[in-house]
């Protein structure tokens, strides 16, 4: 699936992003017309980045929280590819040159332990691949002008990705019930987004659970050391240069950033 609209809807995005100025929807300009058209825009960049050098250090599902969806008018979950320039630790400082129009997230983050490949695996199967939970932060940016975006934009823009920072200390998977888990972010200090483990597709390892299935129908395994981020659990926020945005999460702690 290379057609010239989708080659062309590719390009736009990288620009968007290469120069930092927003552009409409590239599901109107380039008439890329449904999802799996927008993921073949999607796996263009992703090709075109991998041979510039970089790595994929993991996945993201995106829009798993009803909030969320709520927010971008959207009705189901997505997925995008994380790479080893997106990837940032408790207290760093991230840049704010990189981005356009950035939110954030607070989420529950899954280290693969054993790679998964071929048919779709069994969830016990799936339980056994992962070692570790990490609090996370996802900072999100969408290429797309006001974040007027749909469904088929977002997925053509890599879900949104962008940037994410995770917390210090690992957490062995079966310790948790990840489901009832508390989450509190602050941006300066102020409270501004709280959620539960539940608000992800019911439970952040059914939503890691949709993301490797899909993965595995779309070709796509998972590799030992990526990271999952299981998707936001409450309202994504705007920041801007300056912001100091820290989550807490029960259980997993805590993970904080500053942005500059």
């Amino acid at each position: 699936m290379h057609s010239k609209n989708i080659e062309n809807a590719a390009a736009a995005l990288r620009q968007a992003r290469a120069t930092r100025a927003a552009i409409g929807r590239v599901s109107a300009q380039y008439g890329i017309g449904n999802v799996d058209e927008a993921y073949a825009v999607a796996e263009l960049n992703r090709q075109l980045k991998l041979g510039q050098g970089h790595r994929v250090s993991g996945k993201k599902i995106g829009l798993t929280s009803k909030a969320v969806q709520a927010q971008l008018g959207v009705d189901r979950p997505d997925f995008g590819f994380l790479f080893d320039d997106m990837e940032y630790l408790n207290g760093d400082v991230l840049p704010a040159g990189r981005l356009i129009q950035p939110k954030v997230e607070a989420e529950i983050a899954f280290v693969v332990q054993q790679g998964l490949s071929g048919p779709k695996p069994s969830y016990g199967e799936f339980l056994s691949s992962l070692a570790y939970a990490l609090p996370a932060l996802e900072i999100v940016d969408s290429a797309i002008a006001d974040w007027n975006i749909t469904l088929i934009d977002t997925v053509a823009d890599n879900a949104s990705s962008a940037l994410y920072v995770l917390g210090d200390q690992p957490v062995a998977v079966d310790q948790l019930a990840l489901q009832e888990l508390g989450m509190v972010m602050d941006r300066n200090g102020t409270t501004v987004s709280t959620g539960v483990g539940a608000a992800c597709l019911g439970h952040p390892l059914r939503a890691a659970y949709w993301l490797a299935c899909e993965m595995m129908a779309r070709g796509h395994g998972l590799q030992a050391g990526e990271i999952i981020l299981s998707g936001a659990l409450g309202p994504m926020v705007p920041i801007q240069a300056g912001d100091r945005v820290e989550a807490r999460i029960h259980g997993l702690g805590t993970v904080h950033f500053q942005l500059d």
